[in-house]
Formats: C-alpha cells, sequence, structure tokens
C-alpha cells in the first residue's frame, strides 16, 4: 500500500494557509491595540486649572488636588513662625496655570519653626500661644524649651481681652537653654459698658442668642408662671439702662408650652472659677442615641453659670471651657 503524495500536499497547503491567515490576525489585532493606544495617549488627559492652596491646611489643599485631579510632591521646610505649621508656603505650578489633570503639583509645607530664637508674641491672643508653646516642647522631647511664668499680668486696654501687649525676653532673644517667658495681657476696657437689650418677651432659644452676641453677664431663674410659656417673663435691670460689662442681668424664663413624657425641663447650674477676661464658655448635650448637640455658646468672664434646658430623659450636659471639659451631668 503507498502513500497518496498529492493528499499530503493538499493536508500541508491546507494547514499553511491556516497558519498564515492566524498569524495575518494576530498581526492586524496587535496593530489596532497599538493604534489606539497611540490615539490615547495623544490625546491625553483633561486639562484643569491649578487651584491656589498657598497658606492653606495641608489636609484642605490635598482635597482641592484631588477634585481637579491633580496629585502633590510634599516638600518640608522649617518657617518663621510656629502658626505657619501644616500649612503651605509655596506651590509649583503657580495658581491659575492651567495642565493636564495628573499633573504632580509641588508643594513646600511648613514643619513649624526651628526654635533658636524668641518668637514675637505681642498682638496674639494668649490662650493661643499658649497651645503653640506646648505643642513646640512636645515635639522637642525632654525638658521644656519655652515656658510662660504664671499668672501673667494684666492690664486695661483698648486691645481685645487676651491679647499680649509686651513680652520678655524681647523677639530675636537667642535662645541657649530652657526660656521663661513673661507677658502683659489685655484686660480689654476698664469700666466697658453696654446698654441692656430687651429680653422681656423673647423665647428661650433668641434670648441665648442674644446673649451670645452681646457677651453681656446674665443670670437665669424659673418662673412658675403660665403665661408666656417658654419666654423671658422678667429681667432686671430693665432694658436700655446702662450696666457695666460684669454685671449680671437677671432673667425669669417660664416653662416650655409641650413637654414629653420622655423630656424633662430644668436650670443647669455650676459655678466657673473667676477669670481675668472673658473666655469661650460652650454648653453642648450627649443625647441618649448619642448625638452630639450645641446648646450656648457665649465669652464669660466666670460665676454661677446658669442655662436652661429640654433634653430627653437620659442626655448628658457637657460644659466646656477653651474646648476643655469642666463639668458633666446626666439629665434625670
Amino acid at each position: 500500500m503507498g502513500f497518496d503524495l498529492s493528499s499530503i500536499e493538499d493536508y500541508v497547503a491546507d494547514h499553511l494557509k491556516m497558519f498564515i491567515m492566524a498569524v495575518a490576525g494576530l498581526v492586524i489585532f496587535v496593530g489596532i491595540i497599538a493604534v489606539s493606544v497611540f490615539f490615547i495617549a495623544v490625546r491625553g488627559h483633561e486639562q484643569t486649572m491649578v487651584p491656589d492652596v498657598i497658606g492653606k491646611d495641608l489636609t484642605e489643599a490635598l482635597l482641592e488636588l484631588q477634585v481637579k485631579e491633580l496629585y502633590p510632591r510634599l516638600q518640608l521646610r522649617y518657617s518663621q513662625t510656629s502658626r505657619d505649621k501644616g500649612h503651605i508656603l509655596e506651590q509649583e505650578p503657580r495658581p491659575g496655570t492651567i495642565v493636564k489633570a495628573g499633573r504632580r503639583i509641588r508643594l513646600v509645607v511648613s514643619q513649624g519653626v526651628i526654635v533658636n530664637r524668641v518668637e514675637n508674641f505681642v498682638t496674639r491672643n494668649i490662650d493661643e500661644v499658649r497651645l503653640d508653646i506646648q505643642t513646640i516642647n512636645a515635639a522637642g522631647g525632654g525638658s521644656p524649651l519655652l515656658t510662660i511664668r504664671e499668672p501673667v499680668m494684666y492690664e486695661f486696654s483698648s486691645e481685645t481681652p487676651g491679647t499680649i501687649l509686651a513680652q520678655k525676653p524681647v523677639p530675636g532673644t537667642n535662645i541657649a537653654g530652657p526660656t521663661n517667658l513673661e507677658f502683659v495681657v489685655s484686660r480689654g476696657r476698664e469700666n466697658q459698658t453696654i446698654a441692656v437689650p430687651q429680653f422681656t418677651g423673647l423665647q428661650l432659644s433668641r434670648a441665648l442668642e442674644l446673649i451670645s452676641g452681646t457677651g453681656i453677664n446674665f443670670h437665669f431663674a424659673l418662673s412658675d408662671e403660665k403665661e408666656g410659656e417658654g419666654s423671658v417673663t422678667e429681667q432686671n435691670p430693665p432694658p436700655g439702662t446702662s450696666v457695666s460689662l460684669n454685671t449680671p442681668v437677671q432673667l425669669r424664663i417660664t416653662q416650655p408650652e409641650k413637654i414629653e413624657d420622655n423630656e424633662v425641663f430644668g436650670l443647669f447650674r455650676y459655678t466657673i472659677p473667676p477669670n481675668p477676661y472673658p473666655l469661650s464658655v460652650r454648653l453642648e448635650a450627649v443625647l441618649p442615641a448619642g448625638e452630639r448637640q450645641r446648646l450656648f455658646t457665649v465669652n464669660y468672664m466666670g460665676g454661677e453659670f446658669t442655662v436652661p434646658y429640654k433634653l430627653p430623659v437620659g442626655s448628658t450636659l457637657v460644659l466646656l471651657m477653651m474646648n476643655r471639659e469642666l463639668y458633666r451631668q446626666t439629665v434625670q
């Protein structure tokens, strides 16, 4: 039995043709992919405008770049004041430059100040300076480099209460070791007076807003009267009277009209130690579900702090001064 050469030749020819077609198809497919990639690369990213982030906090700057589809390249640098720490000092490209999305933006971020000279603290708020010095000492480790001599000296002036008027050592003094800072701080104007606003007839929420906006001293008491429910029914001194800022205005308020079975209406009381000038005081409520609610914020000199409240049973009242908790009380 012999081989049919013509059949073998046909078989080889058919398979060769199929191989050539497969190779040609693969070449065409690769070519299509290459052309697609080429045109995508030529088209590039969409254009966008570089935002101005100089002077902004690093977190805020990063969020703005993210919105523009731009990416940061960070560099750290010491600056002239501790107030710059964590803020953007420089950026490249400049704000307003049109670039392609995906571009990297160079950001120079302040890592604070090299503490080798005494900073100029005059015109700054004493409480802000205290926080800055705590940060500087914490970063240095070991014994504190800078300390404030307490109590600081206070004097009456036209500057905002709490403003540093003078310092010792003077700005620019070399720091060779642990240094004690002495400050003279504004107490505000002497015998500063204010006209007592009209409180009678106001609802509690509006009365608290007025107190917060004017900074006047105050003292609440609950009234047994039924008329004018949930409002101020009596005040002393009367509206229009000129009094000093530390003179408390006596306010009597009635119970709100509607109190649910799971609610309680009462008067929060706490005696705050006297301050040399008004400090920020905030009363908050933590509701039983965990939600935190701000009830009242005011600059307060100290003394008995009284605020009416209407809250669900089981809520917790939290009193804070300069963001530091002073006292908390559960509503029963």
